[in-house]
């Protein structure tokens, strides 16, 4: 009996479509392989689509015939422009090639019939039942994809559609460089994302806030009449040539991520799975690259086992489409709030816009044009010092070391040790435990160290081993920490006091966290904004403040805040954040009152205001304080950003210096989308739109991302937690890399450190060398 051929199915000839279909016909010459598209051979919609050197790299070593074809068509450039103000900045060592989206279809369409493909134009897919007997159907037919939603219930997917307008426009305008053209109007700010793909034709993407869009009255002319309106206000940037249209209609982008990727002998592919952003230009690549790893699973896997095919394309591919589709989130967030870095001075705004999707960093911008960052530096230093009156202009020490001050207290850089619980207190004492923790971490050249949540009284704790600050044996030995740091080190220690609330009386962070203590009776009594339990039906139910707990309460941190002072801290923070007492007032879904501490925000935030207030009365006023909150809870129904923004604004009027922004933990049902510096956003938010300093927390682990985060004033501060606790000389190491000498170091480690010097001048060499022989040889 003869065997039986594989059959594939793909429904969409797009480009990802395409590629599946050569690579996997080119592998498997005996399969059956269709390709099915509605459209017409010769149909596209858009104009250019933008490839890096390393995708490029790739698609070379899987089909060689394909790429030489490709990048025959390819109009290559090293550079991105930015267009904002009248001026342009150039920022090189990008790598980029731009072709024609109906040339690329062309030459896989002609790929695919030379190794035996059967393309089906002008078929459209209604139903599924046609291709009963194959034994995989790609879904391929894009954002809108009909398969999916008919199967949505398995694929589950998500879809978000985003603020901004776009529309997608050509030009026969020349262009040298992917260039940002920043266009200041009387509705807005407004982008077109442009790059040329062959001689005499570019692409124009262009981009505003809905509010921009509809004050030019783009929602009542058609397509026709808004490219018309768009030439006369990108007259100036086209240089007098004309928009080209093709199906250019203004749209809010899809953003599509699906929880399952088969479902069955159905696989999708492409925008019908995933959707990134255009700013990053990774629709296509990604979807190329997706085909790619689909191929070689099935070629693996397909004859033998759909199930075990599909399962190996999504751990190939998975984790590597939800970091490219996370960086492009981010980079479409920047761009819906572009207004926000309309004030910055060119280098500045040039430097946002260069590393807003987060992937590329200082120490990137480096290798990739110094000139770059040198002419940032030009423009930074001397702002920074009419600003601050820190003159930092010859020494250059880059942002991160640059010193910063708060009232009275000057910090020598801008690295923070996050507050992190040690859990090792007794009676809320600090012990030795916590006397080497400190002072270690002090020594290692942090500006700033915090303690860890420190509670005004025993019923305040999260747990048994939580430091306390309501006796004199525990004001006692924080002073012990405290005189140690500022009699060896020049950083300064700051005092975080925080009530956990009903995440209180809990299991140490390493036993069961957020759980109650395993012996009933050990548990005490807790308070929240409302009687809800952490975790329903295994945490203890809180009960609700009221005004006599209330006002017993603002008189424990009053008092420890007076501890706090006599013990020599110089700056004092109250923890707002993560569901504790404070943060259960300002979430919606933990306060859920009906008195004048519930409903509006500015209700919310009355009790957690009126502490702050108390605390500040006693507080020296020449010495900061700072409130730390959580900007989201990560949960339908939150806090939101105007909430955020309002309690920022209540704080600093009330003598709040500095707001410690992290996010989360309010709830257990929370989903937050991790990732490197995740939490950013949130102090660049209050930073640029409320102007107060803030300070960035959350997974920032490189001093290049500190150095970013500075330079593009998203804070102002950057606090790191977990890199501290495994290398207390981080700050050091990170001098030491970027060659700054005089920091602070003690006498005693003076050897050490002029060692590391050397060491860190001949790696980073050594490193720039690899970086460069690793950039793929560029195609002009």
């Amino acid at each position: 009996m003869a065997k039986k051929t594989f059959k594939i199915a793909i429904v969409g000839g797009g480009p990802g479509g395409l590629y599946l279909a050569l690579l996997a016909k080119k592998a498997k010459p005996a399969w059956q392989v269709d390709v099915y598209e509605q459209n017409r051979a010769d149909d596209t919609f858009g104009f250019g689509v933008v490839f890096s050197d390393e995708t490029l790299e790739e698609f070379l070593s899987r089909d060689p015939q394909s790429y030489a074809r490709i990048t025959e068509t390819f109009a290559y450039w090293d550079d991105i422009v930015i267009r904002y103000r009248g001026g342009e900045i150039r920022c090189g060592g990008n790598g980029f090639a731009g072709c024609s989206r109906l040339a690329l279809l062309q030459i896989l369409q002609r790929r695919c019939e030379e190794v035996g493909v059967d393309l089906h134009f002008q078929t459209q897919v209604h139903d599924l039942s046609r291709f009963s007997d194959c034994d995989v159907i790609v879904a391929a037919d894009g954002s809108n994809s009909p398969i999916r939603e008919t199967y949505k219930e398995h694929f589950k997917p998500s879809l978000d559609l985003k603020n901004n307008k776009f529309a997608w426009l050509g030009s026969t305008r020349p262009l040298d460089a992917f260039t940002f053209f920043f266009k200041q109007t009387e509705h807005g700010l407004i982008c077109a994302h442009t790059y040329q793909y062959e001689p005499g034709r570019s692409t124009w993407v262009m981009e505003m806030s809905p509010e921009a869009w509809t004050g030019f009255g783009f929602e009542r002319l058609g397509e026709d009449q808004s490219a018309r309106l768009l030439e006369k206000i990108f007259a100036d940037e086209l240089e007098g040539h004309k928009l080209i249209t093709n199906r250019s209609l203004w749209r809010n982008f899809p953003r599509i991520f699906c929880e399952n990727w088969w479902h069955k002998n159905i696989v999708l592919l492409g925008d019908a799975k995933a959707t990134a952003h255009f700013s990053i230009g990774s629709g296509t690549k990604l979807a190329m690259e997706c085909a790619i790893a689909l191929s070689d699973a099935l070629v693996a896997h397909g004859e033998s086992s759909v199930e075990t095919a599909f399962r190996a394309y999504d751990r190939a591919r998975r984790t590597e489409v939800q970091v490219t589709q996370h960086n492009a989130d981010v980079s479409l967030a920047w761009f819906e709030h572009m207004e926000r870095s309309n004030d910055m001075k060119p280098m500045q705004f040039a430097m946002v816009v260069m590393s807003r999707a987060k992937a590329i960093t200082w120490d990137n911008l480096l290798a990739r044009d110094a000139n770059f960052v040198k002419a940032f530096e030009d423009e930074w230093y001397q702002t920074y010092f009419e600003e601050s009156g820190f003159d930092c202009r010859q020494t250059r020490p880059t942002p991160m070391f640059t010193p910063f001050k708060l009232r009275e207290m000057t910090l020598k850089n801008r690295v923070v040790v996050s507050p992190m619980d040690q859990y090792s207190a007794v009676d809320g004492v600090p012990n030795d435990w916590h006397y080497v923790h400190y002072t270690s971490r002090a020594l290692g050249g942090a500006g700033l160290l915090y303690v860890e949540m420190t509670c005004p009284s025993a019923d305040a704790r999260i747990s048994p081993g939580c430091t306390g600050l309501w006796n004199d044996a525990q004001e006692v030995q924080f002073k012990r920490i405290a005189d140690f740091v500022h009699a060896n080190t020049d950083a300064k220690i700051c005092m975080q006091l925080g009530h956990a609330g009903r995440k209180g009386s809990t299991q140490l962070g390493w036993e069961e966290i957020d759980h109650p203590l395993p012996n009933a009776g050990a548990n005490w009594p807790l308070y929240s904004a409302s009687a809800l339990p952490y975790y329903e039906g295994t945490s203890q139910l809180p009960a609700e403040l009221g005004r006599a707990q209330m006002d017993r309460i603002m008189a424990d941190f009053v008092q420890a805040a007076k501890r706090a002072d006599r013990a020599g801290f110089d700056m004092l923070e109250l923890h707002s954040a993560h569901g504790y007492l404070f943060a259960s007032f300002l979430s919606p879904l933990t306060n859920k009152r009906r008195d004048e501490y519930g409903g509006a925000i500015e209700n919310r935030l009355r009790y957690p205001l009126e502490v702050f207030t108390a605390m500040r009365n006693v507080w020296p006023a020449n010495k900061p304080m700072s409130i730390r909150i959580s900007a989201s809870d990560w949960a339908p129904g939150g806090i939101t950003e105007n909430d955020v923004l309002d309690i920022a604004r209540a704080f600093e009027r009330a003598g709040c210096d500095l707001v410690s922004t992290s996010s989360g933990q309010t709830v257990p049902e929370q989903k937050p989308v991790y990732g490197r510096m995740y939490q950013v956003q949130f102090a660049e938010g209050i930073r640029n739109v409320a102007g107060m300093k803030t300070m960035a927390v959350g997974a920032v682990t490189e001093p290049g991302q500190i150095n970013t985060i500075v330079a593009c004033r998203r804070a102002d501060l950057v606090a790191l937690g977990r890199p501290h606790l495994v290398d207390p000389y981080f700050t050091h190491r990170a001098a030491a890399w970027y060659g700054v000498k005089s920091h602070g170091v003690p006498q005693q480690y003076l050897p050490g450190m002029a060692q590391a010097l050397r060491e860190a001048e001949r790696t980073r060499q050594k490193q720039l060398e690899l970086q460069k022989k690793a950039l793929p040889k560029h195609r002009k």
